[in-house]
């Protein structure tokens, strides 16, 4: 039985914000080999506005990067964006103990620790972007502003396409 999306503490994150956001739920295929990718397959949408949370170390902190998933993150542009020398990606088993979410539902509301968020500029562009709920197969679709207000988040060019 699928939980309600009201328990994760994305949308709790969300409701206690007033913020206006849709929920999309689609049944996760544990063989599927993008998250994002097959949110937005699944759930029909455009893959630009699905964007994926990903969690980096840049000079020993680690960042929140949310890149769109039609591409993958630019780790030098993120590095300059934070103000470091160097990013890479974060252990797995580090960004889910940190977060309290896991891989592929990590989402960039409602983590456990505030960490500093960057949003790719090219949300700006759209109206809506969907982005983890909190678990796998949940996405919710919010207004970037709201995203970026919430999250702390500041824009930055860090996506790359693939």
């Amino acid at each position: 039985m699928a939980r309600k999306a009201a328990g994760t503490p994305a949308t709790v994150a969300l409701t206690r914000a007033g913020v206006a956001f849709s929920t999309h739920e689609y049944v996760h295929d544990p063989r599927a080999g993008s998250y994002g990718q097959e949110a937005a397959d699944l759930l029909g949408l455009p893959a630009a506005q699905v964007f994926k949370t990903l969690l980096a170390d840049v000079d020993g902190a680690l960042v929140v990067a949310v890149v769109p998933v039609t591409g993958t993150l630019d780790l030098k542009a993120l590095a300059a964006a934070a103000g470091g020398k160097r990013a890479a990606m974060a252990d797995p088993a580090r960004a889910e103990r940190i977060t309290g979410y896991v891989i592929g539902g990590i989402s960039p509301l409602g983590q456990k620790r505030a960490l500093a968020t960057f949003l790719d500029a090219s949300a700006q562009a759209y109206d809506t972007v969907y982005v983890s709920g909190g678990r796998r197969g949940l996405d919710l679709g919010l207004a970037p502003e709201d995203l970026r207000r919430l999250t702390g988040a500041s824009y930055a060019a860090i996506g790359a396409r693939s």
